[in-house]
C-alpha cells in the first residue's frame, strides 16, 4: 500500500453528474477527467516522450503482460524502473494483464491464474494475482491494477457470475501482495451487462481498501447503448471520494457519455492506432488523410488545433508523407490525435467547472457529427 492517500479531490460536480477533480502520485498531479495514451510495451508508438508531454498528457498506461515478455522486464530493471525505461517523469498506470484473459487465444483459466500461449514464446506463460502484483511492483508504476477476469460479450449469466466471484477472490489476493511504498492499487468491477452481477461485484470490490476503482469488461463488443447502461448503473455504486476509471473506452462520443455518468479516467489505443493508419480526429469528425480530396489542401488537419503537426504541416503534405510511407507521417498523425484527446479533456474539465457540461456535450457532438448548422459552416475549413 502506498504511503499516504492518493489525495483525490473533487473541484466541481455538474448537475448531470460529471465530475472535475484531481489526484496526486509521487510523479505529479493528474487533472480529471483524464485520458491516458497507451504505451503497451513501454512506449507510445511512433513518438517520443517529449512529443507526448507537449500534448498535455499527464499520465500514460503500460501493460504488465507485454512488459513481462522476453527480456523486457530485465531491461526495465537494468534501466532503474519503468519511468526511466519510458523516459517519462510523470504518472504511469500499469494494466494488470487481465485483459489478456479476454483477448488472447489458447488461454486456460483456473483458480490459481491464467495460462497463455503466445506466438513469441516457446512455452505457455502464466499470470496469477500474485505474479501480476510482483511484476507491477518491479516495474514501479504509480498506479497498479488488480488482476481480474475480463469476459467477452456476449456470455451467459452463469459464466459471468463465476467470473465475478473469481475476480473478487483475485482482488483480495492482490490487496494482500506487497507493493512499493509509492504505489496505489485500483480494484476492478466486473459483471458484464447484468445489473445484479454488477451490483454484487461493486459491493465486493469496494469492500476491499483500494485506492481507486475501475469498471472493466466494457468495450468488448457490447456497443454504445449498452455501455451507457452499464456505466449509468455501476458508477453510482463506486465511492465518490476515489478516482473512477473506465477501462478501454476511447471514442470521443463514448468518453463524453461516460464523463456525463460520473467517470474520471479513460484509456484506449484508438487515437494512436488510428493515427498510424492515416485516420485523424478533428472537431468536425474523423478525417482519412489519404483521401484524394486533400491532394492540394493547404489547410492544417484541424484549423482550431495548436499541435506541432497543425502548426507546421498542411493536409496535402501529410497525405504525401503517408503515401510515400515516410515514418514521419505516423509520428505527426499520432501527435495530432493525442493532442486532440487532451484538448477534449481540457474542454470537458472547463465545462464541468462552469456547470454547463450537458450544453457543451450536445454542441460538441453536433459539430463533430456534422448534425448542426454550426457544423455545416465549420466543415469546409476544418474537415
Amino acid at each position: 500500500m502506498a504511503n499516504g492517500d492518493i489525495g483525490f479531490r473533487l473541484h466541481a460536480v455538474d448537475p448531470c453528474g460529471a465530475r472535475r477533480g484531481e489526484f496526486t502520485t509521487r510523479h505529479g498531479t493528474v487533472q480529471t477527467p483524464a485520458f491516458m495514451p497507451v504505451g503497451t510495451a513501454g512506449f507510445v508508438r511512433s513518438t517520443t516522450p517529449r512529443d507526448i508531454a507537449e500534448t498535455g498528457a499527464q499520465v500514460l498506461l503500460a501493460n504488465t503482460y507485454h512488459l513481462s515478455l522476453g527480456e523486457r522486464l530485465a531491461t526495465v530493471r537494468r534501466s532503474g524502473g519503468l519511468h526511466r525505461f519510458m523516459g517519462w517523469d510523470q504518472t504511469i498506470l500499469t494494466d494488470s494483464g487481465g485483459f489478456q484473459v479476454f483477448s488472447l487465444p489458447n488461454r486456460t483459466i483456473t483458480e490459481e491464474g491464467v495460462s497463455f500461449s503466445y506466438e513469441d514464446e516457446e512455452k505457455p506463460l502464466f499470470l496469477s494475482p500474485e505474479r501480476s502484483m510482483e511484476i507491477q511492483r518491479e516495474l514501479g508504476a504509480d498506479i497498479v491494477m488488480a488482476f481480474d477476469e475480463c469476459v467477452e460479450f456476449p456470455t451467459t449469466p452463469e459464466y459471468m457470475s463465476q467470473a465475478v466471484e473469481r475476480t473478487t477472490r483475485w482482488a483480495r489476493r492482490c490487496r494482500k501482495t506487497p507493493l512499493q511504498d509509492h504505489q496505489f492499487l485500483f480494484g476492478i468491477v466486473q459483471g458484464g451487462v447484468y445489473p445484479e452481477l454488477r451490483r454484487r461485484s461493486a459491493g465486493e470490490i469496494t469492500a476491499v481498501d483500494f485506492d481507486g476503482f475501475a469498471i472493466g469488461g466494457v468495450s468488448v463488443g457490447e456497443g454504445l447503448e449498452l455501455l451507457k447502461k452499464i456505466v449509468s448503473f455501476t458508477a453510482p455504486l463506486l465511492p465518490s471520494d476515489r478516482p473512477r476509471y473506465l477501462m478501454g473506452v476511447g471514442l470521443p462520443e463514448d468518453i463524453l457519455a461516460s464523463v456525463q455518468r460520473g467517470m474520471d479516467m479513460f484509456d484506449c489505443v484508438i487515437p494512436t492506432r488510428y493515427a498510424r493508419y492515416g485516420t485523424l480526429f478533428t472537431r468536425t469528425g474523423k478525417m482519412r488523410i489519404m483521401d484524394k480530396t486533400f491532394y492540394k489542401d493547404k489547410y492544417p488537419v484541424d484549423t482550431r488545433c495548436g499541435c506541432y503537426t497543425c502548426r507546421t504541416y498542411s493536409r496535402m503534405v501529410l497525405r504525401y508523407l503517408f503515401f510515400t510511407r515516410d515514418p514521419l507521417a505516423e509520428a505527426l498523425a499520432t501527435i495530432h490525435n493525442v493532442t486532440f484527446y487532451q484538448d477534449l479533456m481540457r474542454d470537458l474539465r472547463c465545462a464541468i467547472e462552469e456547470k454547463r457540461f450537458s450544453e457543451f456535450s450536445a454542441e460538441w457532438l453536433g459539430i463533430y457529427s456534422g448534425d448542426s448548422r454550426k457544423a455545416g459552416k465549420s466543415k469546409g475549413k476544418s474537415g
